[in-house]
């Protein structure tokens, strides 16, 4: 006799499973619910109907399933953005030259700027990255990012980033 439907708790065990696992339990599940069943499994578990498919062809054509160490092969995933784009780093050091602060005394540097600020510039250099890109690499350069804590001001100044400017430029030459 066909089931109608997943079960809630199939679907608790199945959550717990590796990629192989769910594969294959998912093809034992759509062969019990017969015709449909493909279409029911991947409606309640979210795998695509190809995955399922793929699923019922191992569990039919197998005698034994077995799992090696690695679920993927060595090397898989998309490559580091630094990776194939070598002058990213060095542009990313470029643009925060003049936001970089941190204690002389330790290694510690933050910046303020945004990385979706920080990830446009790069962007309009011809660097192709997201914020995720630039927070990741400003991690392994050691950043800390602090974001900008402003109290309300009474009047706003408008020479104000002209007087900052000014300053870092002295600061640099001297």
């Amino acid at each position: 006799m066909k089931r109608k439907g997943v079960s809630k708790e199939w679907l608790k065990v199945f959550s717990t499973l590796n990629e192989a696992q769910k594969r294959w339990i998912a093809g034992v599940e759509a062969c019990e619910l017969g015709y449909g069943g493909i279409t029911k499994v991947s409606e309640a578990t979210g795998l695509s109907r190809t995955t399922i498919t793929e699923g019922v062809k191992e569990v039919k054509g197998r005698k034994e399933l077995t799992i090696s160490e690695r679920i993927r092969g060595e090397g898989g995933g998309r490559k580091l953005s630094t990776d194939f784009d070598r002058k990213l780093v060095k542009s990313l050091e470029d643009i925060l030259s003049e936001t970089t602060a941190g204690d002389p005394m330790s290694a510690i540097r933050w910046t303020c700027k945004s990385v979706r600020k920080i990830a446009g510039q790069l962007c309009k250099m011809g660097h192709d990255v997201s914020y995720r890109t630039v927070h990741r690499v400003l991690v392994e350069m050691g950043y800390s990012l602090q974001g900008n804590r402003k109290a309300l001001s009474r009047e706003n100044n408008p020479d104000r980033d002209r007087q900052f400017r000014i300053i870092n430029r002295k600061v640099t030459q001297f």
